[in-house]
């Protein structure tokens, strides 16, 4: 417990299952803590485990104001969710609270177009993209190469995505997306089937910080369906030649736009070694890294999340020493168990698993009684429980990773295991940074 925040307020905005992470860790610092949103309590996890639970709407910027001055929160923050990260700011600004970022940059990253043309402005590499106009139709995309991939704008969490491998395909993708999307644009990219990469930066007073880059191993284990992450190993193979010659051109994109604090995941597809970004998230990270740092380098960007949203400072004075993509030699990773759908009746093996010599953590998506809808299909919403572990070769990582899979059972109401295919040895080769010994 840190005496510092004893008896301090924090107001989290969103109540899914992962905001769970920020009440515990904020509970861990002596912190208060508050969760809003619209949804009733039972359909809000973190409303159950906050100190105080509230129903007021994340985008009624008027009454959030009412709550955050009538309840006198000290802070406020938000975790995971891109479509709540204007309203965010906009509340801190009403209220004189510190915000990480501004309206208008977290305009920026999370209008896919934006992001797009900003990076484009600085020679960073993205996914070529078409211009495709739905009333002129034939005419539009005459000239596409399939695959193509379409997603709506604003979209986050594989909402509303679709693969295309023809116009038939491609007018029905662009129909859903349209839906999706709350400003009603689509972004219609070329679709690479190739090895992904995740990039993580910190921002402190200005200055960037590459926390880390990894492998991100996706999985085309459901038919028709985008294919989902079933692991990340960190560092990636291709990290040197990003540090040499892409990151320095993202440090001046960021600088443009007047980046100072907090922190963002940008997700890659490594064409020829090179990541290409497809897409960015200037927030925390569903994929739970920050466990991972806080074992292997020994700072923890979610505490550095909630003493901003406190003090309007990063904290832990030093961290650059701490801040090593390399992680000082060893290696991380972060096994995803992604479910079909189902009624989860039992989740087997976990008290093994936390067993392991490198287990860090394991996190519960979906506990019992939980139910994954076919409408979770392709979005990520499908992770069921994370497990995040640390290791000292890679053949330590490989071997730790196969095992959790073979321990760990998720048995629905019918008796069927729920869990999907997930790693094999062949993401193991060439896809990883190997230390020198």
């Amino acid at each position: 417990m840190n005496e510092e925040f004893n008896d301090k307020r924090l107001l989290i905005l969103g109540g899914s299952r992962i905001s769970c992470e920020i009440v515990k860790r904020a509970r861990n610092m002596g912190i208060i803590t508050g969760v809003t949103d619209w949804y009733p309590l039972e359909y809000s996890p973190a409303k159950r485990e906050a100190d105080e639970a509230y129903d007021v709407s994340t985008s009624d910027i008027e009454s959030m104001v009412k709550l955050v001055r009538d309840k006198k929160f000290d802070g406020v923050i938000t975790g995971f969710t891109d479509s709540v990260l204007p309203y965010y700011a906009e509340i801190c600004d009403v209220v004189g609270l510190p915000a990480y970022g501004t309206k208008e940059q977290f305009e920026i990253f999370t209008d896919k177009d934006k992001y797009k043309r900003l990076m484009r402005a600085f020679d960073i590499p993205t996914i070529p993209d078409y211009e495709v106009d739905i009333n002129k139709f034939e005419e539009t995309t005459a000239d596409i190469e399939y695959p193509v991939i379409v997603k709506p704008l604003d979209g986050s969490g594989s909402r509303g995505v679709s693969i295309c491998n023809n116009h038939d395909e491609l007018r029905s993708a662009i129909t859903i997306a349209t839906d999706t999307s709350k400003v009603g644009g689509i972004l219609v990219e070329h679709y690479y089937d190739n090895d992904e990469a995740t990039i993580f930066w910190l921002f402190i007073d200005g200055k960037s910080h590459l926390m880390l880059l990894g492998n991100r191993h996706v999985k085309y284990n459901q038919e028709g369906e985008l294919p989902l992450p079933a692991g990340y190993t960190y560092p990636s193979a291709v990290l040197p030649a990003f540090f040499k010659e892409v990151a320095p051109k993202m440090e001046a994109m960021f600088c443009s736009v007047g980046i100072r604090n907090g922190m963002m995941f940008m997700q890659c597809k490594v064409v020829n070694g090179t990541c290409f970004v497809y897409d960015i998230g200037y927030r925390l990270t569903g994929s739970l890294e920050y466990i991972n740092l806080n074992a292997l380098c020994g700072y923890n960007p979610l505490d550095m999340m909630i003493y901003f949203a406190l003090t309007g400072k990063m904290g832990q004075p030093g961290i650059s020493k701490r801040i090593d993509p390399y992680l000082g030699g060893k290696y991380a990773y972060n096994v995803s168990l992604l479910c079909k759908p189902g009624r989860i009746k039992e989740i087997k093996g976990l008290e093994s698993i936390k067993k392991l010599p490198g287990v860090l953590d394991v996190v519960v998506a979906h506990p019992v009684g939980d139910v994954i809808t076919e409408a979770m299909k392709g979005r990520l919403a499908q992770i069921t429980v994370r497990i995040l572990g640390k290791a000292d070769t890679i053949a330590q990582m490989k071997d730790e990773m196969l095992e959790v899979q073979n321990l760990a059972s998720v048995v629905s109401d019918t008796g069927e295991e729920m869990i999907l295919s997930g790693l094999e040895e062949s993401d193991y080769v060439g896809t990883i940074y190997e230390h020198q010994q």
